[in-house]
């Protein structure tokens, strides 16, 4: 908790710069051709319609941060909206126009590659052998129960959440974001937004199949998951920030998120039921076939952090009867560490 909130007033505009947001706001474009933006511009605080950085501001008005925990009673700017005068209101929406990912960005970026997870996961696993057929230097951070049991109340303090499922996503990111920060590094860039953009999840193929989407075609079950975006890069940019890096986030610039948005289903989900296909086909460019045509797990599961938070909770006495037991557990570290 901060001792002095009303010094992080003094915080300006954070990704786009100036200008830019405001033409944003005179023209109501939601996609100006910017990586992301939020902060205070003019006065008024600002966050864009993917919310790509988080923001929150100071119940009575007095200060507002990237970082919930430098506040005494944070509330959240929602994406796509417009703090001024006391007031909110929206201003931007997303139209509709008239590892894998990983994978790719290793082969497009002359920088350090780390993975993380249990010695025998499959994300472990997945990554030692792009490496190889990259030719790749790969740093692999292991995980163990001492460290899970560690991290945990520091990743549910970070994140302002006590959930199973945003604590399993987020420790992973935090641990990884921990071992790079201390060999020197200080952003990590992250494949987010390629599932939800481009028609990765199952869900949005099956639709209007799939009873967890309420679209009856494939487009619109895309734009229900990128509904999604803003909770997720809250989440992972302060989970990443509490480990001691910047996070970037390449596939969610304005124009890659223009040009997905503006695919058919067809390119969303092929006739074979082959999922994010323009993706795909864009990744051939540069990947082998067998790097481009990988399927990835999600992460919680592909670094077994699910299957080992669930086996630390059963130890604890959390048993899987109860209800929601690895939420009670993770409140209990977060408790007993208070």
């Amino acid at each position: 908790m901060a001792d002095n909130p009303p010094t992080v007033a003094t915080m300006t505009l954070t990704g786009a710069d100036g200008a830019t947001v405001r033409a944003a706001l005179d023209s109501g474009d939601p996609l100006p051709g910017t990586g992301g933006f939020a902060g205070e511009l003019d006065g008024a605080l600002v966050r864009d319609v993917l919310g790509r950085y988080p923001l929150f501001f100071e119940a009575d008005g007095s200060a507002w941060s990237h970082d919930h925990t430098d506040l005494t009673d944070p509330v959240r700017l929602p994406a796509g909206h417009v703090r001024a005068g006391g007031e909110t209101s929206q201003q931007w929406t997303l139209r509709q126009p008239r590892r894998v990912d990983s994978s790719l960005l290793a082969a497009r970026l002359d920088i350090p590659l780390y993975t993380v997870g249990f010695p025998d996961s499959h994300d472990v696993e997945a990554a030692r052998s792009a490496a190889a057929v990259l030719g790749a230097d790969l740093r692999v951070v292991e995980l163990d129960h001492e460290t899970l049991e560690r991290a945990v109340p520091e990743v549910a303090n970070a994140i302002g959440r006590t959930n199973a499922m945003d604590v399993e996503i987020a420790l992973p990111l935090y641990v990884l974001a921990e071992r790079a920060r201390a060999d020197g590094i200080e952003g990590l860039a992250l494949g987010q937004g390629v599932d939800e953009l481009f028609g990765g999840y199952a869900k949005v193929a099956r639709a209007p199949e799939d009873p967890r989407v309420e679209a009856d075609t494939v487009r619109g079950a895309r734009r229900e998951v990128v509904g999604t975006l803003p909770g997720q890069f809250e989440r992972d940019w302060l989970a990443v920030h509490a480990g001691g890096l910047t996070p970037v986030t390449p596939y969610v610039h304005d124009r890659i998120v223009a040009a997905a948005l503006r695919l058919p289903g067809e390119l969303l989900v092929g006739a074979d039921g082959e999922r994010k296909r323009a993706f795909r086909l864009a990744a051939r460019e540069w990947l082998p076939d067998e790097l481009a045509d990988r399927e990835k797990k999600a992460l919680q599961y592909g670094s077994l952090v699910a299957r080992e938070l669930d086996r630390l909770a059963r130890q604890a006495g959390f048993k899987r009867r109860m209800d929601d037991h690895v939420t009670q557990f993770v409140e209990h570290l977060l408790e007993s560490r208070a």
